[in-house]
């Protein structure tokens, strides 16, 4: 099968720290290609990949000096829409911006939805939209806007080797990602302090959180059961979560994925997790985490997190969260979009 991915520019792919949309581009792409898929990626000129590479931009965005990340967008589109006629499929992952050139390039295509969709413009939008074949990556992310085309719900892949599993010998909680209100990294630093033990934090400061940072957040690094890492990159993971006693996930949204819940499963980490948005779909309660609705309930778990199996967590990460699994879930979804038939929800509500 020819397909095209067509990645967001902000970052290089796979990103060179911090960055989720990007990471499952690169992610997916390779798994296709080792798959004996003809894969080309459309991205910023600073990735790296097995498929052929399309360079939309010279660099990621986020290191460049543009100043408009709607012009080489608008330049990547006008770069596909010259190619389409070479593709079997193009699966896009920049939202909606595609959709009005996607429409008249007479090639099948569908959009994966990365981010929250409770925006007050996006239902106008996707009654615009309404017949635009759209992936989410949870089926809680959908219920904000119900009326989308959604053709299927794939969850989100690592590729088996990419992080080992630990042992979870330096007995700290771990907190992966980036600080921001929705994190809520200070109820993490508050968790753990109740529950008497270190932890770690390894996140990204983005410009619209530093006040945020600045005001709330740097004050309590300055706990002594604290130890603030700063961004991390992908060789760091299986030390900083395989060494972790667990992970701490206590987000106050709704979450449309949480990649960081199954690197920390692929490092055989037990997670635990608000019961916000995805996590519901993503961790199995009492096996490869818990999942809690206040601070008490993490403080109380906190303590049972030896109890869980840190093989057992690997393996169900193996089974349900792998490149392989998420390449082979996309493969059908893109054959069943070619014949117009569409995938039901993962769950039933």
């Amino acid at each position: 099968m020819k397909i095209a991915q067509v990645s967001p520019l902000m970052e290089a792919v796979p990103p060179k720290l911090y960055g989720g949309t990007e990471r499952i581009v690169a992610y997916l792409t390779d798994e296709l290609v080792a798959m004996g898929h003809d894969v080309t990626l459309f991205a910023s000129g600073d990735s790296v990949t097995s498929a052929a590479l399309e360079p939309c931009w010279p660099r990621a965005l986020r290191l460049d000096n543009a100043g408009d990340a709607i012009a080489p967008h608008i330049m990547m589109l006008e770069t596909l829409a010259r190619r389409a006629a070479d593709f079997d499929v193009v699966h896009l992952h920049i939202d909606y911006l595609s959709y009005p050139f996607m429409r008249r390039m007479g090639v099948p295509f569908l959009t994966t939805l990365h981010g929250r969709l409770d925006l007050p413009a996006l239902p106008p939008l996707y009654r615009v939209f309404h017949d635009t074949p759209v992936v989410s990556i949870s089926d809680s992310q959908r219920e904000p806007l119900p009326h989308a085309h959604y053709v299927s719900t794939i969850h989100h892949g690592l590729p088996k080797n990419l992080l080992k599993q630990g042992d979870g010998g330096g007995g700290y909680l771990a907190f992966l990602g980036r600080i921001s209100p929705e994190k809520a990294p200070d109820k993490a630093i508050r968790i753990a302090g109740r529950a008497g033990m270190k932890i770690k934090i390894a996140a990204k400061v983005d410009r619209a959180d530093q006040e945020y940072f600045d005001t709330l957040i740097k004050p309590m690094l300055a706990e002594p059961h604290v130890d603030f890492i700063g961004e991390i990159n992908e060789g760091q993971k299986s030390e900083f979560l395989g060494n972790a006693a667990g992970l701490i996930f206590p987000i106050d949204w709704r979450e449309p994925f949480g990649l960081v819940m199954i690197e920390a499963m692929a490092c055989g980490t037990p997670v635990i997790a608000m019961r916000n948005g995805s996590v519901p779909e993503v961790i199995d309660e009492g096996i490869t985490g818990f999942i809690i609705h206040d601070e008490d309930e993490a403080v109380a778990a906190a303590g049972k997190l030896h109890l869980l199996d840190r093989s057992r967590i690997r393996q169900v990460f193996e089974r349900r969260f792998s490149a392989r699994r998420m390449a082979e879930d996309y493969i059908e979804t893109y054959r069943a979009l070619m014949t117009q038939v569409a995938r039901p929800l993962l769950s039933v509500a």
